[in-house]
């Protein structure tokens, strides 16, 4: 507009100053320039128009009707959910325009604006992330390679300037019309998701179905949530499972919320529907750092750090027998009893979880003495293992709440691997160099002790209640072996638990730090990881260690 203005002002003055001779081709100078400005404002005009037409179709995907086949299901658009998890008006698209380049099988004529991804930036109570959300209503969601290298573009943003990345999937997998190039953008992403794991946060968020090759992206990131009853993953669906086992399952059955929640590990959490994960995904997100660079967000709190629980004094039973909940533990101890369980219907004896203390984000490990009396386990350790690596790779403080009685025996689990499996939370541990802090409630038997974040795999402050009993082995299953052949058992087990079943001979060691009262616990963590806030702690320089997969 500037130039177009600058040359009739310029035209107009030329008139003013010129001679009676040079009058007439003056003014037909300034005529022919105004009508190529008028010809340039029209022209813009047009391309304006085509640019708001193609931004209104990236805005409805695949159309009116597939948005209301959407709705129907239950479930939202791409769009509507980035609505919901991001911060009113924050939301910055990239990519809005891009369309598929594939010709064969007639694809070349069918086109949707957008390829069936919303991609970009936002912020989520004022801390930026980085998205994409896939929209089933265009070509159901199908990755093509353009699909992919959008994604690829917000992964590569994300790593740049230190930020989460957050995939809502709804796709029906691979676009079959693109062959190879489809599954070479599933590879580009999951190398993206290789690059930044540990790195940046990432998070996927499962809403609808997510089959075949495409599994594997959230299985690469740091956490997995799923809807109920609309949210499906499955490297084969039923078909095939019918084809090549003869099997007859259906969706639900075979990769649904509930088989992945309750028995396969593979998410860590469900909820019943799309805005319930979306707001449960705001709350979870304000508890991680943006990157391995920064620290987690501090949250002013009402709850007094130096409060304590009288209540705790006797939440342990004298019984050592009887169970208790340890999740009344944790919410006696963080900030305002909230508790963010991770994984709370997968390998229930052991809670894994964020909290805050003093406004600052800890990680949470805990065994869960009402489910198998806390015993490890194969799934136990491998849930634990995974969650404690992520915390010591963004920097977040670990508290474990000891009672085990020691790894769980038998056949099946022997023959599954929980040698390996159970060295893989001992890895973990020992490995981590973020602050650690220990309480040891009540029992700690065995091998499990030493895995539980003990004093020898560089805990930092490990302490214990009163009602501690750190063995071998528990007072019974001792006095069978050491007095096989007396004849007075019982004297020689009240022996056995005088000296042993008690937490002096660890502390007298100096295995424990303290015997403290349990009611002063939150208010010691609370300045221990004040204390421990600037530790500084590096492992050997290597390319990496080799855990036992």
């Amino acid at each position: 507009m500037l130039p177009r203005l600058s040359t009739l002002v310029a035209s107009r003055a030329a008139l003013a100053t010129a001679t009676r001779r040079s009058l007439l081709p003056a003014f037909t100078t300034a005529t022919r320039h105004y009508a190529v400005g008028k010809t340039a404002l029209s022209a813009e005009n047009d391309v304006v128009a085509k640019i708001d037409a193609k931004r209104q179709e990236s805005l409805l995907g695949g159309g009116l009707k597939r948005i209301e086949t959407q709705h129907k299901k239950g479930k939202l658009t791409a769009r509507e959910r980035i609505e919901l998890l991001l911060d009113p008006g924050s939301f910055r698209e990239y990519d809005a325009f891009v369309e598929h380049n594939c010709v064969d099988f007639g694809m070349e004529k069918q086109k949707i604006t957008g390829d069936g991804v919303v991609t970009g930036h936002g912020t989520v109570n004022g801390r930026r992330v980085f998205l994409f959300s896939q929209d089933f209503t265009a070509f159901g969601g199908s990755l093509s390679n353009t699909h992919a290298q959008k994604i690829c573009k917000v992964m590569d943003k994300a790593l740049l300037v230190g930020a989460p990345v957050i995939g809502l999937n709804d796709s029906g997998g691979a676009r079959i019309q693109e062959g190879v190039e489809s599954l070479a953008g599933y590879a580009d992403i999951f190398l993206r998701n290789v690059t930044s794991s540990g790195v940046v946060p990432q998070i996927s968020l499962i809403m609808g179905p997510c089959a075949g090759g495409a599994v594997y992206s959230p299985a690469l990131t740091d956490f997995t949530f799923m809807v109920r009853d609309t949210s499906y993953l499955f490297v084969t669906g039923p078909d095939v499972v019918k084809t090549v086992t003869k099997e007859e399952v259906t969706q639900e059955e075979l990769g649904g919320a509930k088989a992945h929640t309750i028995k396969s590990g593979v998410a860590h959490n469900a909820f019943e529907n799309d805005v319930e994960a979306l707001q449960r995904l705001r709350d979870f997100i304000d508890f991680l750092p943006l990157s391995n660079r920064e620290p987690a967000p501090i949250r002013y709190t009402d709850d007094p750090s130096d409060r304590e629980d009288a209540s705790l004094n006797h939440i342990v039973p004298l019984d050592s027998t009887k169970a208790y909940d340890i999740k009344d533990v944790i919410t006696r101890l963080v900030d305002d009893a909230q508790f963010f369980e991770i994984m709370p219907d997968y390998a229930k004896n052991i809670v894994i979880g964020f909290a805050r203390m003093g406004g600052r984000t800890v990680s949470i490990i805990a065994n869960q003495p009402l489910v198998s009396s806390g015993v490890l386990d194969i799934n136990s350790s491998v849930k634990a293992a995974r969650f404690v690596r992520f915390a010591d790779a963004f920097n977040i403080p670990i508290l474990t709440l000891v009672d085990v009685p020691g790894f769980l025996p038998g056949t099946a689990q022997e023959h599954n691997g929980i040698i390996r499996h159970g060295a893989k939370l001992l890895y973990a541990y020992a490995e981590a160099t973020v602050p650690k802090v220990t309480v040891i409630t009540r029992k700690a038997y065995g091998g499990a002790y030493d895995v539980m974040s003990s004093k020898h795999l560089r805990g930092d402050l490990n302490y214990a209640w009163p009602t501690a009993e750190i063995a071998v082995m528990g007072a019974k299953g001792a006095v069978e072996i050491i007095f096989r052949s007396s004849a007075d058992r019982a004297s020689a087990e009240k022996d056995y638990i005088s000296k042993f079943a008690n937490p002096l001979p660890a502390a007298q060691r100096g295995y424990i730090d303290d015997v403290i009262e349990p009611s002063t616990t939150r208010r010691r963590i609370i300045d221990d990881l004040e204390m421990l806030r600037h530790k500084k702690l590096e492992n050997p320089p290597r390319k990496h260690g080799n855990i036992p997969l």
